[in-house]
């Protein structure tokens, strides 16, 4: 029975589609810490140090958890899905990626690029 249960709660966490989902939970730390390799390799100072990185990432996710349920969800899956294909996942992306497409929702002449 218990096995059952637990099979059923990961299978549903699998199918569960992520737009009904809360804000996605990142690993800040890996994050910060791939941005720091990727300075190191490219042989580049670092933008900033890990402390930064996590404390920022943390007020991006912050200020995700405001604006997430109110944005619409065809907007949160591609942003989700456009980060994972650049294997760039952040919580700045996101909230990035999700401002850009209200401000583009709300000014017509962004989206043609007339002015």
């Amino acid at each position: 029975m218990k096995r059952a249960l637990l099979l059923f709660a990961v299978l549903q966490t699998l199918f569960t589609p992520p737009a009904f989902a809360g804000v996605p939970e990142l690993n800040v730390n890996a994050v910060c810490k791939a941005r720091s390799v990727d300075a190191k390799m490219l042989r580049s100072p670092p933008d900033q140090s890990a402390a930064e990185c996590v404390r920022d990432e943390v007020a991006a996710k912050q200020q995700l958890g405001s604006i997430w349920t109110s944005t619409a969800v065809p907007t949160r899956n591609q942003c989700e899905s456009d980060a994972r294909s650049l294997g760039t996942t952040s919580y700045l992306d996101l909230l990035a990626c999700i401002q850009l497409a209200e401000d583009l929702k709300s000014d017509p002449k962004m989206q043609t690029g007339k002015q």
